[in-house]
């Protein structure tokens, strides 16, 4: 790596990756432990400007500050539901002023003390994919995020459960905004950056990982031995619904997302999760229970059915309680592993894009046909 050195070339340095970083302070001559004090002041403890790096001498901050930038995304407001539940909508730097969004999930013990504090954080500015039932989608797409703006999202929310929560978060989805393993690489690499000892030390069996089922990057997680948990967005238990709804499932139908299942869980042996929005009178039928079971049974997995948080101009609405409860009946006859996921923070707009798309974004590019 050579070090520029120009005022408008900056290496950013949260778009390096840990090894990167090791080998950026080598090119500027600087002993190996000082690549570590950079990224614990970065990850660890979530510095804006180099002269917060206080164990780093003043002339090391100066030359740093010349060749090298510290950005990071700003937040602009948040929302909080009656549940607890917080928005968050923060802005990226950059010409075109994008905003995305990230959500705390708290889950409390009978006290009211916090348990679990998971973060739902996004992927990318909108999202390419286009499934008719997601604000995001109908954004379309603009950009992918760096690594480095994926953490932040983590960082900043991290320092608020410590502040209002007494703990640090517990879990972290990649759920937000944007279809992750379409941003194969900044995913794996913010996850390695938050599981680092010298960053947040979370588990990687904490972090959970979503697609709307992009196979080949599915059996690339496979070949790499990813330690992090893999989610499938289904919604859908046979191609003709899924194809109504998700237009991924055209060119990357049931079958060939079973054969990447498959593959996956021959490589690492380890559990799957359906994501399944439950759309009154369109997929929760005892019939589509049935056929949920029957993908469910590719390899060991589970499923979380989700209560949908409706849309703004979106036909489809969350199911009835009689029908969630048909739903569950045959799931259980079936022996399947299913729990039930209530909408969180709908009094906020915290469905995945509904805050982003209220801050009149312009529209992106998608594969469906037309945005509506």
């Amino acid at each position: 790596m050579t070090v520029k050195t120009d005022i408008d070339e900056k290496i950013n340095l949260k778009a390096l990756t840990k090894q990167e970083l090791q080998q950026f302070s080598a090119d500027l001559g600087l002993k190996s432990f000082r690549s570590d004090q950079l990224f614990q002041w970065l990850y660890q403890k979530g510095v804006h400007s180099f002269d917060e790096m206080t164990n780093l001498s003043k002339d090391l901050r100066a030359r740093l500050g010349e060749v090298a930038r510290v950005p990071t995304i700003e937040h602009v407001r948040q929302q909080e539901s009656r549940d607890g539940t917080i928005k968050f909508l923060f802005k990226l730097q950059g010409k075109e002023e994008h905003k995305i969004e990230s959500v705390l999930i708290p889950d409390f013990y009978p006290d009211g003390a916090a348990n679990r504090l998971t973060v739902c954080v996004s992927s990318q500015v909108g999202c390419v994919f286009g499934c008719s039932f997601c604000a995001t989608g109908k954004m379309g797409f603009f950009r992918s995020l760096t690594h480095g703006e994926i953490v932040d999202q983590v960082q900043y929310i991290d320092q608020l459960c410590e502040q209002k929560f007494g703990k640090g978060i517990t879990n972290i989805v990649y759920m937000g905004m944007g279809e992750p393993l379409h941003n194969y690489k900044a995913i794996v690499n913010s996850a390695s950056i938050i599981t680092d000892e010298l960053s947040i030390g979370l588990s990687p069996k904490r972090i959970t990982v979503s697609t709307v089922g992009l196979t080949k990057q599915i059996r690339q997680l496979a070949d790499e031995r990813q330690p992090f948990n893999l989610a499938i967005s289904l919604h859908a238990a046979n191609d003709e619904k899924r194809d109504e709804i998700m237009p991924i499932n055209s060119s990357m139908n049931l079958e060939k997302l079973k054969e990447a299942v498959q593959y996956y869980y021959e490589k690492l042996h380890r559990p799957i999760t359906y994501e399944y929005l439950l759309f009154d009178e369109f997929n929760d039928s005892p019939e589509d229970a049935r056929q949920l079971a029957e993908i469910v049974r590719w390899a060991p997995s589970k499923v979380n059915i989700i209560m949908y948080n409706d849309v703004a101009g979106v036909s489809l609405k969350g199911a009835r309680e009689d029908r969630l409860d048909k739903f569950m009946q045959e799931l259980i006859a079936r022996d399947i592993t299913a729990t039930v996921r209530r909408s969180r923070g709908d009094d906020i707009d915290a469905g995945c894009g509904q805050l982003a798309i209220k801050e009149d974004q312009p529209r992106g590019k998608s594969i469906r046909k037309e945005i509506n």
